[in-house]
């Protein structure tokens, strides 16, 4: 039974994002896992804008597989408080897994303008890419089987946790 450690892969992906930060740099978190994480390493790290400072985007109405999926209820709609164009992104997902959703999710991000550059950083990559998509920091590699699904959940305290659940469809 594989066990990763969400908190402490936390603490591994905070100091690289530390390490990746720039001037004219903002934080962008992948809805849901991404978001959660995107907001807690802005609050965590004391970055510029405050605990509004970091973005939230979504991959639904950019995914090639929108029209077997159409919109989700529980999807929260883009919010971008800054401006894109010309600015540095970093980019925050949970999972990294096939880049389908990377691919969704830059095609969303470049609705909202022409950032000056797009570096990704994931708290967990596990492997099998259908698209030519890598993480510039990653707090762990693993590999898993495509019939095994790893969710992040996040605890009413803020506390991270890994769900791994068996998976049919490709993400």
């Amino acid at each position: 039974m594989l066990e990763l450690d969400a908190e402490a892969l936390y603490a591994e992906l905070r100091q690289g994002v530390k390490n990746l930060w720039r001037d004219n740099a903002a934080l962008v978190g992948v809805w849901s896992g991404g978001a959660w994480l995107a907001e807690r390493l802005q609050q965590d790290l004391a970055l510029p804008g405050g605990a509004q400072g970091h973005g939230v985007i979504s991959s639904t109405l950019h995914r090639d597989d929108f029209g077997s999926r159409g919109l989700s209820s529980g999807t929260d709609p883009t919010r971008l408080p800054f401006e894109i164009e010309g600015r540095h992104i970093l980019l925050i997902d949970d999972v990294l897994y096939t880049g389908r959703t990377l691919r969704a999710v830059i095609n969303e991000l470049f609705d909202f303008g022409r950032p000056a550059s797009v570096t990704l950083a994931v708290l967990v990559d596990r492997g099998g890419r259908e698209l030519p998509v890598a993480a510039a920091f990653a707090a762990a590699r693993i590999v898993l089987p495509a019939t095994q699904r790893l969710s992040l959940a996040r605890a009413d305290d803020g506390r991270f946790q890994f769900s791994l659940t068996p998976h049919t469809e490709p993400a």
